[in-house]
């Protein structure tokens, strides 16, 4: 049976690349955009919902689907204020989780980060390991929560740090432990789609492991 995909967060790095590869994955027949601006993508298995992302809990009759990738993250850089930020980075993907299990979604699939821990000192890590807790309180049939390192690719705006974090770690990358090491935003994107079709025996993913779910993809392809 074909599948319905919800994507919140199409428009950054890791969301427009997963958009991509469901457009052309015969498995997925329909892909409902959440956002606040528009994927500029023209195709007929698409369809927008341009909202207030702050307002998520009022669009729940358009919120259905077979499965909810929840990309949706900032940083401190582009937003410094820090409720603003804990909205954006736990209010979304927590409301999500809530309107998906209300309309009886399977699978939810969500990028948090390394390091997320809802008993840190650190606000970053804080706010991501609460995230992580609130969602999977919500017990939906197939919940994963993604915790890259580094995320790599192109982006469309300038991070400073992520480019000397870059550096760092293709010179040092021999010594870095497999989980710390930095990932490529394809890859995470490539096994979002395996965890959507085929599951995995866990619900939090570390780094190294959502490498080796795209790998072991690639292999049967």
């Amino acid at each position: 049976m074909k599948k319905t995909a919800i994507i919140l967060g199409a428009t950054g790095l890791t969301g427009g690349i997963l958009l991509e590869k469901l457009l052309k994955d015969a498995s997925f027949e329909k892909i409902k955009l959440f956002s606040r601006s528009s994927s500029e993508k023209n195709s007929s298995k698409i369809e927008e919902h341009l909202i207030d992302m702050f307002q998520l809990e009022n669009h729940s009759e358009a919120f259905k689907a077979d499965v909810v990738f929840c990309c949706i993250g900032t940083t401190k850089s582009k937003t410094p204020d820090k409720e603003t930020y804990k909205k954006i980075d736990y209010g979304i993907p927590v409301t999500a989780a809530k309107l998906a299990k209300q309309n009886e979604v399977k699978t939810f699939v969500v990028i948090s980060a390394m390091g997320a821990d809802a008993d840190s000192s650190i606000f970053y890590n804080k706010t991501k390991g609460e995230m992580q807790r609130d969602v999977l309180q919500q017990n939906i049939e197939n919940t994963y929560v993604l915790q890259p390192s580094l995320i790599a690719g192109d982006r469309n705006e300038k991070r400073f740090g992520e480019k000397v974090a870059t550096v760092f770690m293709k010179i040092f990358g021999f010594i870095i432990p497999k989980k710390y090491k930095m990932i490529k935003a394809e890859t995470i994107a490539d096994a979002m789609v395996v965890l959507a079709k085929e599951g995995f025996s866990q619900q939090q993913i570390t780094s190294d492991e959502i490498k080796q779910i795209a790998q072991n993809a690639g292999n049967r392809a």
